[in-house]
């Protein structure tokens, strides 16, 4: 693995405001299907939000650590499995669990409070899991996420794009109406769109990495879907709700996690290149996953 650590993504901070800008517009056209009488609701049965905090916060980082004790990759690549597995859901898991028919509003109500959980839960479960680990705890820095950037971040992705499809929805819905098909679909071909861009900007390190991440970050995915279903299950959850939280624990911000690895590791190559192909491969199977559960009726 000589030279990972040395790697340089094409992964740029332009690259996350475009990725912010698309997935602002993936909210606003979830939006335009919700009410808050669906919030309401979840707040009278708070069960699946406690299943799916736990799932993500608890269950998975501790699974992560297990994998990391399990295969002992090097430091930079265990340390960047624990980050991506203590970052909060991605609001792209609101896309996938709306186009897989689950319960959308349990899934944004699952990224808002693991949003704003994550300022604290974040660097916690990094340093927690990253400590226990010899080889990640001699890379450890000491980790802080800006309270105020992520504030920003939640306001400009979910707050105010679920707050204007939401009032669209209530105060104009035939406008709703007319628009919530094409702004769907135009979302869901801009969200392709940039799993294309970045696949292509990306592909040569496709090619030479591939080998030393591609297996973990798959096997670490699929453990994350697994565990999210499995909880989901045993807390006894509808098919829908499972849904949710499947993907929601499946589906993870990595790019926070690109974030705080340039800005508290120095893009270190192991973790940024985990943090990147996660980005890039949940996608891809959150996706297939979403349109599989479309075609088979609740």
């Amino acid at each position: 693995m000589t030279g990972i650590d040395e790697a340089m993504l094409n992964f740029s901070p332009a690259s996350l405001m475009l990725l912010n800008a698309i997935l602002a517009v993936v909210m606003f056209s979830i939006a335009l299907d919700l009410r808050v009488g669906q919030f309401r609701a979840l707040l009278k049965a708070p069960r699946p939000l406690l299943a799916g905090f736990f799932a993500q916060f608890l269950a998975l980082p501790a699974v992560t650590f297990g994998l990391v004790l399990l295969f002992q990759p090097r430091a930079s690549i265990a340390l960047g499995l624990i980050l991506v597995a203590a970052c909060p859901g991605g609001n792209i898991s609101n896309y996938l669990s709306h186009r897989a028919g689950g319960n959308t509003a349990l899934s944004v109500s699952m990224t808002a409070i693991a949003t704003v959980a994550a300022i604290i839960l974040t660097p916690l479960n990094i340093a927690l899991w990253g400590g226990l680990y010899a080889p990640t705890r001699a890379i450890l820095v000491a980790t802080q996420i800006d309270p105020v950037q992520v504030a920003i971040t939640v306001t400009f992705m979910l707050v105010l794009p679920l707050a204007l499809g939401m009032m669209v929805n209530a105060r104009l819905p035939d406008l709703a109406t007319r628009i919530r098909r094409p702004a769907q679909m135009l979302s869901m071909v801009i969200f392709i769109g940039f799993i294309i861009a970045a696949l292509a900007s990306n592909w040569q390190y496709f090619l030479d990495l591939a080998g030393k991440v591609a297996g973990l970050v798959a096997v670490h995915n699929a453990v994350a879907l697994g565990l999210g279903f499995t909880i989901a299950t045993l807390a006894g959850l509808s098919p829908r709700d499972r849904r949710s939280i499947t993907i929601e624990t499946g589906i993870q911000n990595s790019g926070l996690g690109l974030i705080l690895i340039f800005a508290f590791f120095g893009g270190l190559g192991g973790m940024a290149v985990v943090a990147a192909f996660w980005g890039m491969w949940h996608a891809i199977t959150g996706l297939v996953l979403a349109l599989l559960w479309a075609r088979r009726p609740l």
